[in-house]
């Protein structure tokens, strides 16, 4: 793997600030050429999906967002930064808390989960917003949050029951942030590269999917829910798959939306029709 000074046009570390999507968002409305980083010891204003707010706590996270600008992916296929910046979390987080390859999950489209005795559990989020989509002055960033060096007794109570931490996952092991940031930029960097020329890890996306084989139900866009089987995520449009009697061949796409609930043990095959979704895609994820 190259160094990563090449690799990042531009990298700061910040004390406090409210989002460091804002930060990204302005250097790239400068600018500033991908990849650019900025990395915060406390986000006041951090934000995650569906416009809810992501607690950090100095220490305890590592919270950063990097610019891209992404010419090279048309689009449709602008969901594969966020998802390839999910797969070099996991990697990374593998590596540094000495996890076992493949334990850490995705929840589709882009969360970082870990499945317990108590169900899913969510390690790390992840945040892209994009603009100008589909010209040439197409700019996104990437926001990341992963709860590093957390430990349980000091998790919120209102977020106690479906959160967890590298450090809860790695058995009370300690975290360095500094570690982890080192190892996901050496994961990300030739996953970057590969989507310049054109290559996405379809198979590795797929494997680390949580979901598949398993009903979920999925908080869609318009504010209606869908319960059903989700058998797969499909990697040219990145939707998730789900059974569907009426569709052709059983399944339909799912191209936007939010999984609010994963059933685990034995569940009966999804039935019934869904309701109509329409065919835009949302990138910001």
């Amino acid at each position: 793997m190259s160094n990563t000074g090449a690799f990042l046009s531009r990298r700061e570390r910040l004390r406090s600030v409210p989002s460091t999507n804002d930060i990204v968002k302005a250097w790239l409305a400068e600018g500033t050429p991908e990849v650019c980083l900025a990395v915060a010891d406390e986000q006041t204003a951090g934000r995650g999906r569906a416009g809810r707010s992501w607690l950090s706590k100095p220490d305890f996270a590592l919270t950063m967002t990097l610019g891209f600008r992404p010419g090279y992916l048309p689009a449709d296929r602008l969901w594969r930064l966020p998802a390839i910046v999910a797969l070099a979390v996991a990697d990374a987080a593998e590596e540094v808390a000495g996890l076992p390859i493949g334990l850490l999950r995705l929840k589709w489209p882009n969360d970082i989960a870990v499945v317990t005795d108590s169900g899913v559990r969510k390690l790390a989020g992840i945040l892209s917003e994009t603009e100008d989509a589909g010209t040439a002055a197409v700019r996104a960033v990437v926001g990341i949050g992963v709860n590093t060096d957390w430990p349980r007794v000091d998790f919120p109570d209102e977020l106690a029951a479906t959160m967890t931490s590298l450090r809860e996952v790695a058995h009370d092991r300690p975290i360095d942030n500094d570690a982890l940031l080192v190892a996901f930029l050496l994961h990300l960097e030739p996953r970057v590269l590969a989507l310049r020329d054109g290559h996405f890890d379809v198979a590795g996306w797929h494997d680390r999917q949580v979901t598949t084989g398993r009903d979920v139900r999925v908080e869609m866009p318009d504010g209606s829910a869908v319960t059903a089987r989700a058998v797969g995520v499909d990697g040219v449009t990145g939707a998730l798959l789900v059974e569907d009697e009426d569709a052709p061949g059983g399944e339909r796409e799912l191209p936007a939306g939010e999984i609010v609930h994963v059933r685990f043990g034995s569940s009966r095959r999804g039935k019934g029709r869904l309701p109509s979704s329409g065919s835009r895609r949302d990138v910001t994820q």
